[in-house]
């Protein structure tokens, strides 16, 4: 009797936490829903691959194939398209909706593998209620469902180390390659997991059963991305197994110097708003430059004048292009150790630590207190929550739990690809938040449950028992 009870109490809580969640990722579909640039050029490759049988766009006016994005959400999105609607991007938040809340209880119930109940119950309240990534359920954009690939992802590697078996090979392979097929970084969680597999589950389970394992994961994995290969090959003459990383098709051009140049000067996302998404497009306003743009008077009169010259036409032809070029190899001669060290620790600080607002409409300048003092404070307190989730997951990182080791891996990796891109945004570092709520939920949930049926697992020479929900 007390067992059925407690039972039913579990599952109205877990009901009661979902419901908080539905509510807030309905609230953003209800207050700010996104479909601007990226989600219209998802749904125009889904829209001409459902309708014409070509994967490519048709914003330009002319339809014509592409491979700037990889194929896992214009996937979702077709299948969306074809079961609500063309084009009824609100069913596609709402689906999101349904998947982001299944990745809050995967978090959920990896944690609670890991560590104890009690943590599970933590992470399903953390992850349910954090806003920045249930913001994500409002807009079109591959964030949502990355996030449930990365969960997955976790969760089936507990299950396989418990009891190595195909099915959760499988699924981990399955999760491993959407991921990818969403966004190219999305790789990242193979390349941390895969051998996870093996380091893990080596001493229980011997390490050539797990290296046959890991070897068969890997290779399930890559499988989706032999025709997507075939196909660019055929299409465009060039081999590509992933996407650009300058989001162009072949033949495009991709304005290298403005690249660096832009490198030299913006780290933060006010920057890259202002000035890197304005290329091609918009006129740059050199008053809306950092002062780090400029090293002498002179070098801001010769950036007044590349600027106006741009403006004339906001078209970066390659002559322009040139003229970037040769202005960012003499800051980059003049100032190594500010192109190569700090603006990629500023730009990667920015990503993890600046308010996530993006989605919000806050002003773009939220700290000019005196403009807009409501967005301000609530800007800092938006910041302030976002501390709190890292501060109570470097704390749980302290305890070490199981698993530790690949999930450090997949920051690590994450935060050195982050270092070497130009236009920095917040958003790119909510991959890392299926790990952040569960090192969290360890950080508030006491000792690890020592009270259940467990295995053993080495982690960088200790002795972790994973107690089995």
């Amino acid at each position: 009797m007390f067992a059925a009870t407690k039972f039913r109490s579990s599952w109205w809580a877990i009901l009661a936490a979902l419901v908080a969640g539905a509510a807030l990722r309905l609230w953003f579909i209800h207050a700010y829903p996104e479909v601007l640039g990226d989600p219209l050029v998802y749904g125009s490759i889904a829209k001409n691959w459902m309708l014409h049988g070509v994967y490519g766009t048709s914003l330009s006016g002319s339809l014509r194939p592409t491979l700037i994005r990889l194929p896992g959400y214009p996937l979702f999105l077709m299948l969306c398209f074809k079961l609500f609607g063309m084009e009824h991007y609100h069913a596609v938040m709402f689906a999101q909706t349904g998947i982001d809340l299944g990745t809050c209880l995967l978090i959920a119930a990896f944690t609670r593998r890991i560590w104890n109940a009690k943590a599970g119950w933590w992470a399903l309240w953390l992850s349910v209620l954090c806003p920045f990534t249930a913001n994500y359920a409002a807009v079109p954009l591959t964030e949502t469902l990355e996030l449930f690939s990365i969960a997955l992802a976790l969760y089936a590697l507990v299950r396989f180390l418990e009891r190595p078996r195909w099915l959760w090979a499988i699924v981990e392979a399955a999760a491993w390659s959407y991921a990818a097929l969403l966004r190219p970084d999305g790789a990242l969680i193979a390349v941390a997991l895969c051998p996870a597999m093996v380091w893990y589950g080596r001493k229980r389970w011997g390490t050539s059963r797990m290296v046959k394992f890991a070897v068969a994961a890997g290779v399930l994995s890559v499988l989706p991305f032999v025709p997507w290969t075939i196909r660019n090959y055929r299409t465009f003459g060039v081999f590509q197994p992933l996407a650009p990383r300058t989001a162009t098709d072949p033949g495009e051009l991709t304005n290298p110097g403005f690249e660096r140049w832009a490198k030299t000067v913006c780290a933060d996302l006010t920057c890259t708003w202002e000035i890197y998404w304005n290329a091609d497009s918009d006129e740059i306003n050199i008053q809306n430059l950092p002062s780090r743009a400029f090293d002498s008077p002179a070098q801001y009169r010769q950036t007044q004048h590349l600027l106006d010259d741009y403006n004339q036409t906001t078209t970066l032809t390659p002559a322009l292009d040139a003229r970037f070029a040769a202005l960012a190899a003499a800051r980059v001669h003049d100032h190594p150790a500010r192109y190569y060290l700090e603006l990629p620790v500023l730009r990667l600080a920015d990503m993890w630590l600046r308010p996530r607002t993006a989605l919000l409409w806050i002003e773009l300048r939220w700290w000019q207190f005196q403009a807009h003092e409501g967005e301000t404070i609530f800007a800092w307190s938006y910041a302030g929550v976002n501390l709190l989730y890292l501060i109570f997951a470097a704390w749980g990182l302290k305890k070490w739990p199981p698993l530790s080791a690949a999930m450090l891996a997949f920051v690590l990796m994450r935060c050195a690809l982050l270092l070497t891109i130009a236009a920095p945004e917040p958003r790119y570092t909510l991959e890392c938040f299926p790990i952040i709520f569960a090192l969290a939920a360890v950080a508030v949930s006491g000792e690890k449950s020592k009270t259940s049926s467990s295995f053993s697992i080495n982690d960088d020479d200790r002795l972790h028992r994973i107690g089995m929900a």
